[in-house]
């Protein structure tokens, strides 16, 4: 019979799991070399918060969960902003630690605190394994992370369990079935307003990405001539050099102040998969209780963020294709406005043609090809890049969206790499972002990859420098000095650059692809670089 380090690995390579991340610790070694059994291969991290946004970079490739183990206390605790990150950006993360047995800890407390009572918050459940029902608590667990709205799972192994000897049953995942809706008086409604529409806009998020709508939603706006605006996560859902690709919204003043009245100016909204948890908060009730708003999502609306006069619960591309139903291509928005805006929001964004953030963003989209992935790190080069960087396919830009954590963006891009090794990846990152996680580079050495990172290097918390002046307060937390980051890929086994024109990050970025190991290009674009940029 398999022990449960065993069944639990066998379990998780049979939901598509091929990686796991973190940091070895006396209690669970076994479940490491369960993993090694079972096919799984175990990345050892630097950090167990880094080691969770790379197995969230391995699950925008393979759909399937994804894992990261740490073992009892610290190691626990370290995680925490990753599975916050992983709640808040629906993101199924299966976080496995070991834990001490029950009866230990009556007359034991090193290193012991209720790891379920510390992630109780951020988790969609919290498990402890128990003998005889190890199979089950594992399918239980993916099936809680992957349905509905996908999200972190933890389970605690207790260390005497690991290695016990198991039963095996039949059980196995059952995946929910989703719906679109069924025919009735309010899809009667839908289909008479988007009738009467001239004027229709979409706006899609995340919901359309783990629900595998994409190609829904990218042909029901070709198919009816309906614009699109995405958030920054569903970018690329609809390829952004499509002309109904209006632009990815969600954290940008700039980009508000051009597209918002475009939201104004309708006379239909559809909401597909559109969770707010990406938007700042001039999207609150940015629609009056009148406008007609027709929405598809995961679930019912609970956050109050913005209403809908119909609200379909279920599969958003499903719902599409019923709202098709008899529905007839026409002439919508007759006076062009969607166009005007699209070529309003990229000139906007495009730069003067002087060295600084967009001219970093417009030479590396130059250099590096169409079907590059790309990671991006949070900070005020992140609100620029979004709406500057084109995205030609679902998942092509990951960040960090509902948290906005820091310290994303290698790991991110390390995750997916090692997923599809095939597949060119850049990560953009700030320069106190990188310093965060500086560690990860030597992981990066050491599984040999090729990873050009680029850096926007300001020596500055730029966009909380930009608050703090426009909030009139004194300078203050904000400035830090500079770092050689060439030196510093260096001495950890890259490659350094550094690029102060265009000419020489292409040049710099297509070098790059080509080394097996990583590289990091910092480029110098000065203090206060995104004032009214962004």
């Amino acid at each position: 019979m398999p022990n449960t380090a065993d069944l639990i690995a066998q379990r998780l390579y049979e939901a598509g799991c091929r990686h796991a991340f973190g940091i070895p610790g006396g209690e669970v070694l076994a479940l490491m070399d369960g993993f090694r059994r079972a096919g799984i291969e175990f990345v050892l991290v630097k950090h167990e918060n880094p080691g969770g946004f790379m197995a969230e970079g391995t699950h925008h490739f393979t759909k399937a969960p994804c894992v990261l183990l740490a073992t009892v206390g610290p190691g626990v605790a370290n995680a925490v902003n990753a599975i916050v990150n992983a709640y808040q950006d629906q993101v199924p993360l299966v976080y496995l630690t070991g834990c001490y047995d029950a009866h230990t800890v009556q007359t034991y407390t090193h290193q012991i605190f209720d790891h379920g009572e510390l992630l109780k918050s951020v988790t969609k459940a919290s498990f402890t394994v128990v003998d005889g029902a190890v199979d089950v608590i594992i399918d239980k667990a993916v099936s809680v992370a992957m349905d509905g709205k996908p999200g972190p799972v933890h389970i605690d192994v207790p260390i005497s369990m690991a290695t016990r000897e198991q039963p095996t049953t039949k059980t196995r995942r059952v995946k929910s079935a989703k719906s679109g809706p069924v025919d009735g008086p309010e899809l009667d409604a839908a289909r008479q307003m988007f009738a009467e529409a001239e004027r229709p806009l979409m706006i899609a998020g995340v919901e359309v990405l783990h629900q595998g709508g994409e190609l829904a939603v990218a042909d029901f706006c070709k198919d009816f001539g309906v614009p699109l605006l995405t958030t920054y996560k569903a970018k690329g859902i609809l390829a952004e050099d499509h002309a109904l690709a209006i632009g990815g919204v969600g954290l940008s003043p700039k980009a508000d102040h051009i597209i918002q009245p475009l939201v104004g100016e309708s006379d239909l909204l559809i909401l597909c998969g559109y969770d707010p948890i990406e938007m700042r908060s001039s999207w609150v009730n940015l629609w009056g209780p009148d406008k007609p708003v027709i929405e598809f999502s995961e679930a019912a609306n609970c956050h109050y963020v913005h209403q809908a006069q119909l609200s379909f619960v279920g599969d958003v591309g499903a719902g599409l294709d019923r709202l098709a139903v008899s529905a007839k291509a026409k002439i919508l928005w007759p006076d062009g406005r969607p166009g005007q805006v699209r070529e309003h929001h990229k000139k906007a964004f495009a730069g003067d043609g002087r060295w600084g953030a967009e001219a970093v963003v417009a030479a590396a989209r130059r250099a590096l090809p169409r079907n590059v992935v790309a990671a991006v790190d949070t900070g005020a080069h992140r609100i620029l890049l979004s709406q500057a960087w084109q995205c030609y396919e679902p998942r092509g830009l990951m960040q960090s969206t509902g948290l906005c954590t820091m310290g994303v963006a290698l790991p991110l891009a390390m995750g997916r790499k090692l997923a599809e090794p095939a597949r060119p990846v850049v990560a953009f990152s700030g320069d106190a972002g990188l310093e965060m996680i500086l560690g990860e580079l030597a992981t990066a050495r050491d599984l040999e990859m090729a990873l050009p990172v680029v850096v926007f290097v300001d020596q500055s918390l730029a966009l909380i420098e930009l608050k703090q002046r426009g909030s009139d307060y004194a300078n203050l937390g904000v400035d830090f000095g500079g770092t050689d980051f060439a030196a510093v890929a260096a001495a950890l086994g890259g490659v350094g650059v550094t690029a102060s024109d265009e000419a020489t990050l292409e040049t710099a970025l297509k070098e790059a692809l080509k080394r097996k190991t990583f590289t990091v290009i910092a480029c110098p674009i000065g203090r206060k670089a995104y004032d009214g940029r962004i």
